[in-house]
């Protein structure tokens, strides 16, 4: 698939008819709220064979090529360069799809073998229902290998939207986390329906993990994660009702979010995760934390210091970084998921843990100040998908901050009242993708579903093969 950021007088037609695809194909990915509308600047995914390579210092023409296993001159040509040596970082590129001929005796079976993938892969790249209906001479699109990843979801939705949320895009979810039961001091759990959304889960091969927090709509939790994590009687007593409850509703795993936990807590938190571990591991569950972003083991503060990122690492089979939030809803209008940030929080995890148990946390959601921001003004939080409506009612172009990787608009809203608005699109989710593949990280954890963005969706789907465990 291709992005494509539209320009100064471009149309939809214009569009579709360069990349030699229908309008309904590109309205079928992306969900345009009108199509006889685009905006400058509004990135658009082409469903196109192929895909788009971002050049990296070092890097030349040859060993691009290698990297997709496309001839050189196929590149040259895609792109219209004349010059191979004047290559700059930055720059994209087009990389055309690898194209196999169908030889006489020729069998898909053997096509897949010698390319290594698979029959099904070849056969739903190139939309073919019936392989025995390939003839010699067809021109077969060969799907490149992806990388192999897992991918969680949060819920906080209500019970029937959630189930319909995972029915959606449940066949690209490794785990569910519904979020979530609170704690409570004498270590028993505040329940909340989770039945229908179970339910789709198991139908969807998701593995459903529980998630615990202190957190509640009205209070950080910091004392009541106090009276549980320092008191060794409620830590067992915790365990031992969420092991209860992981039997009866068929969870597979926990996922603990302690957050705003006092300083001195820390090392009591690190107690209660290898208690977790220590009962729930011989029963065969698993056990997972969410992290807040951290960019040093110095940095303090009551959202990081109880976060001992070294500990969680050692002792959880998985970290979730929370690496979102720094556009806040209370804050100065900025993007919420700035790249740069993200990467600094990654490059110190990495440093002291592994790679293949580090979770990229990815906020789908958009956040609209008003402007000039006012101190004590919150910002209202909807999804990507009505971001993009919003700017088509404004008719407001989109600024794309390099930067943050992250794009904004700015419109005023029929009362003469002035708006900033950070959301993501096909360009900040692609970074975000490419930003786990170069670290090798373990997965990505959505936050959360019930926001429609649904470029993400399929550039997830295109950039990696989503591991199943059930």
């Amino acid at each position: 698939m291709l992005i494509h950021v539209v320009q100064r007088g471009e149309t939809l037609w214009q569009i579709a008819n360069r990349y030699n695809v229908t309008i309904a194909a590109i309205q079928q990915i992306n969900q345009l709220p009108n199509l006889n509308q685009v905006l400058i600047g509004q990135s658009i995914v082409i469903p196109v064979a192929g895909t788009t390579h971002i050049v990296k210092y070092g890097e030349t023409l040859w060993s691009i090529a290698q990297t997709y296993d496309v001839p050189v001159n196929s590149i040259l040509q895609a792109n219209q360069i004349t010059n191979p040596n004047l290559l700059y970082p930055g720059v994209s590129l087009y990389i055309p799809p690898r194209l196999h001929t169908v030889q006489p005796g020729q069998t898909i079976w053997q096509i897949a073998n010698f390319y290594g993938t698979s029959v099904q892969s070849i056969l739903t790249e190139n939309q073919i229902q019936n392989p025995s209906l390939v003839y010699v001479g067809a021109q077969l699109i060969i799907p490149r290998r992806k990388p192999i990843i897992e991918v969680n979801a949060y819920t906080y939705q209500k019970d029937e939207e959630a189930a319909a949320s995972i029915n959606t895009i449940g066949h690209l979810l490794t785990y569910l986390i519904p979020f979530a039961y609170m704690i409570k001091e004498d270590g028993t759990l505040e329940p909340f329906a989770d039945e229908l959304m179970l339910s789709a889960a198991q139908s969807n091969n998701i593995v459903p993990l529980l998630s615990i927090t202190n957190l509640s709509t009205t209070s950080t939790g910091t004392n009541l994660a106090h009276v549980v994590l320092s008191n060794p009687s409620i830590r067992e007593t915790l365990i031992t009702n969420i092991l209860q409850l992981m039997e009866n509703k068929g969870y597979k795993g926990l996922n603990i979010d302690f957050e705003y936990v006092l300083p001195e807590d820390r090392e009591n938190y690190n107690q209660f995760l290898q208690l977790a571990v220590d009962r729930l591991h011989p029963r065969g569950y698993i056990v997972s934390t969410a992290v807040a972003p951290k960019t040093s083991g110095e940095q303090e503060g009551i959202l990081y210091t109880a976060h001992d990122y070294e500990a969680h690492g050692r002792i959880a089979d998985f970290v979730i970084l929370m690496t979102y939030e720094w556009g806040w809803r209370g804050g100065t209008p900025q993007a919420i998921s700035p790249i740069n940030q993200m990467r600094s929080v990654v490059e110190y995890a990495l440093s002291v843990m592994p790679a293949n148990k580090i979770y990229l946390g990815f906020q789908i959601y958009a956040r609209d100040w008003k402007i000039p921001h006012v101190e004590g003004a919150i910002a209202e939080t909807f999804s990507p998908q009505g971001a993009i409506y919003r700017a088509n009612k404004y008719n407001a172009a989109i600024q794309y901050d390099s930067t943050a990787q992250s794009p904004f608009f700015r419109y005023t809203d029929e009362q003469g009242q002035e708006h900033e608005v950070w959301f993501e699109d096909a360009r900040s989710a692609q970074a975000k993708f490419d930003l786990v593949k170069q670290y090798n990280l373990r997965g990505i954890s959505y936050w959360a579903l019930g926001f429609p963005f649904p470029q993400n969706w399929a550039l997830l789907n295109d950039n990696f093969d989503i591991q199943k465990l059930m």
